[in-house]
């Protein structure tokens, strides 16, 4: 009999490339009936790139390639953060009421799997309840990100809830999957008996790779991933072309984009033509977008975020699937990768100026043979070790050691 599995997912899109495309396909693949249950917002369900699905995905539930889909209306968790917490010490699921967690109930499941802070709290609502009539599940926590970060600017009561609430919650948690090894050493030495796994965002390996580094007069780089006014650092990205084109022809792909397409500034007329924008694309056409590119730009506040530091986003090791090295600031996982496998570039910055990458690049560009040493590294690594086959089979001992269990 099918062992029934049940993601819980109170923020990112169900299409989401880690949640959807990696983790739900590859369970299904391995004989699991998947179930995820998903946030809309204001009745619609919504994409990576944040538009709404107005046309299509309007039923309340549905099957979409052979993943079973159950919604509910998003809510707002955190404005209550003071009751969750009351709730969590009860030691019972009684006060749990969310839609999440009442969903969730009904669903049965062996294995639950939340995606983010508030719904590992569903989580464990269910887990209780489930527990109280008899029912044997785990409980799997997929730290997508280090929450609550110490280091962002927020209310103190704020961060000292959020972290009694994580002390309590991990008490209830079967296993941590986490993105980052120095993410997976936090939360040991929160709770040093809990088991945590990495589960890299690696995507599935990039197909014909060869290699687009060759002596050649400008330099093409790569950014890949929402631009917002709080994401991406376009206005940075901007004047590190300004400045490189004053030594040398420097272009840019930015391929994704903005959310909000109004707050898209203008591009000055210095750039019109250096600059690409490829917009949204499907999941499985980014390697073909990629072929051209000779360098991939990570750029995150690691000073005022601990999140940041230890950070190995998407475009980290999209970049490296098809053998493009990696420029980015001091992040300190990130920071390691590259020096471990010689695979790009890290600045010594925590918080890098435009002037720090311009020189990088500059650099980069002139010592073509290095880059094309770090391109061949970067793809052989990814086939070798971190591509999303290996990081299936990690998700797949996990799933198996849980299973036993039951």
């Amino acid at each position: 009999m099918k062992k029934k599995v049940c993601f819980l997912v109170t923020e990112h899109p169900f299409l989401d490339a880690r949640i959807f495309k990696k983790e739900a396909r590859s369970l299904t693949k391995q004989g699991y009936e998947v179930t995820m249950i998903v946030p809309r917002k204001n009745g619609y369900l919504f994409d990576i790139d944040g538009r709404v699905f107005r046309d299509t995905f309007q039923t309340q539930s549905f099957n979409y390639e052979g993943i079973h889909i159950i919604t509910y209306e998003q809510i707002q968790p955190e404005k209550k953060i003071k009751s969750l917490l009351y709730n969590l010490r009860t030691g019972n699921s009684k006060r749990f009421n969310d839609p999440l967690t009442q969903l969730g109930i009904v669903q049965q499941a062996d294995i639950y799997h939340a995606h983010e802070f508030y719904s590992l709290y569903s989580g464990v609502g269910i887990k209780r309840a489930l527990t109280a009539n008899g029912q044997r599940c785990k409980l799997i926590y997929d730290s997508h990100e280090l929450e609550p970060d110490p280091l962002v600017a927020q209310p103190r009561n704020l961060l000292n809830n959020k972290h009694q609430m994580l002390e309590l919650m991990l008490m209830d948690v079967d296993f941590v999957l986490t993105v980052s090894e120095s993410i997976q050493s936090w939360y040991l030495d929160l709770t040093p008996s809990l088991p945590v796994e990495v589960i890299y965002n690696s995507p599935p390996l990039a197909p014909s790779f060869q290699s687009s580094q060759e002596a050649k007069s400008q330099l093409l780089v790569a950014y890949e991933g929402v631009i917002s006014n709080q994401r991406g650092n376009f206005h940075k990205f901007l004047e590190i072309l300004e400045l490189c084109n004053q030594w040398f022809e420097c272009r840019a792909k930015i391929i994704g984009g903005w959310k909000d397409t109004s707050q898209e500034p203008s591009l000055p007329l210095s750039l019109k033509d250096k600059v690409e924008f490829t917009g949204w694309v499907n999941y499985d056409s980014i390697p073909s977008l990629m072929k051209k590119v000779d360098i991939g730009w990570v750029d995150l506040d690691a000073e005022h975020s601990l999140n940041n530091r230890f950070a190995m986003p998407n475009k980290f090791f999209s970049y490296l699937n098809n053998g493009v090295p990696v420029l980015t600031n001091q992040c300190t996982d990130m920071e390691k990768f590259i020096q471990t496998y010689e695979c790009g570039y890290a600045v010594k910055k925590r918080q890098a100026t435009a002037e720090d990458y311009a020189q990088a690049l500059l650099y980069l560009h002139s010592n073509r043979d290095k880059l094309l040493e770090m391109s061949q590294q970067a793809r052989t690594i990814m086939e070798s070790q971190f591509s999303w086959s290996h990081m299936e089979h990690r998700l797949s001992k996990v799933y198996d050691r849980l299973v036993h269990d039951l």
